[in-house]
């Protein structure tokens, strides 16, 4: 059935909305190295408030969400898929904060830039889904420059093997995290979602952070009103702003896709550091910036045009194309 190009019109404004917020949500997320080194807590004290401070903020967005729901449903609290999107990102928290104190930032950064593999990996043996070629290539830049951002920092020893492993299991967690708040955008809205999941992951991350403050001696507790103001920050620009915004665009926008922002956090990361504190960007660096944004270049999601009838297709990028199950 032919689409007319008015009809195309609104898809093609929503999908250019959900990777303005992909890029806002890249921002917003590689802005927290800054804020985290800034911070006088601990590591796990500070991944709880970047969490909990956030709360109030994300209950006012999800207020402001269903009172917009014209469809008189009400939304389900805490559905399965966003108990999975909670253990997934508490998961993803945990595992990194490990690996920071057990290995290099560079080391952690490096293997952390390995999630849209697993996003792949497990959307194909979990869930049946094939990958476009033009995804896979543009996945292998995206890894070709993230390694190139790093590579003069990383060092592999048997040393940091612990702090390495906890880094891959980091990313193995976001790599989830991108399928679960893809199944939970199906049904639910991105203010509702990131709410509930966030309620999960601080509940968790609150035992995490005590039990580190007990037996580790971590600082629970900011030092002053400037650290709390930092916290404050983390919590309203990296969480509130980061995840929301993915969220919101993993209603349009495929997870192996979207999962691509992971560079994009790097290359983010680099700059800030650069403007706020200083630290030099290598002409290895830069190229490595260019990879990625070549990469994600290559992966966009496509419209697919039939010549001789004038018909548009969705984008094949966007199809998830079973192979044996798929979740519902």
């Amino acid at each position: 059935m032919a689409v007319s190009v008015e009809d195309s019109r609104p898809a093609n404004r929503a999908l250019w909305s959900a990777f303005i917020a992909l890029l806002g949500g890249a921002l917003a997320m590689g802005i927290s190295p800054i804020f985290v080194r800034l911070s006088d807590v601990g590591p796990f004290a500070s991944a709880f408030y970047r969490v909990f401070l956030a709360l109030p903020v994300l209950y006012a967005w999800m207020r402001l969400e269903q009172s917009k729901n014209k469809t008189g449903k009400p939304a389900r609290r805490f559905s399965p898929a966003v108990i999975a999107t909670g253990l997934a990102f508490t998961g993803d928290l945990f595992f990194w904060h490990l690996a920071i104190l057990n290995t290099s930032i560079a080391n952690s950064t490096f293997f952390a830039t390995t999630a849209p593999v697993w996003v792949g990996l497990i959307g194909w043996a979990v869930l049946g889904r094939r990958v476009a070629p033009m995804t896979v290539l543009g996945l292998v830049f995206c890894l070709v420059g993230g390694t190139a951002l790093v590579w003069q920092s990383v060092a592999l020893s048997p040393g940091h093997l612990i702090g390495d492993f906890y880094a891959e299991l980091t990313a193995v967690f976001f790599g989830i995290y991108f399928l679960t708040v893809e199944w939970a955008r199906r049904t639910e809205g991105a203010a509702t979602i990131t709410f509930h999941m966030s309620l999960i992951t601080a509940a968790l991350l609150a035992v995490t952070a005590i039990c580190a403050h007990l037996l580790y001696g971590q600082q629970l507790f900011p030092s002053n009103a400037i650290g709390w103001l930092v916290l404050l920050c983390l919590a309203i620009i990296s969480h509130a702003g980061g995840q929301g915004l993915l969220s919101l665009a993993l209603g349009s926008l495929p997870s192996m896709f979207s999962s691509l922002v992971i560079f994009l956090e790097a290359i983010a990361a680099a700059a800030l550091a650069w403007l706020i504190l200083g630290e030099a960007v290598t002409p290895l660096q830069a190229l490595g910036g260019l990879a990625i944004l070549f990469g994600i270049w290559l992966a966009r999601p496509r419209k697919e045009k039939k010549h001789f009838t004038g018909q548009e297709t969705t984008p094949s990028s966007l199809r998830v194309k079973p192979l044996r199950r798929r979740v519902r």
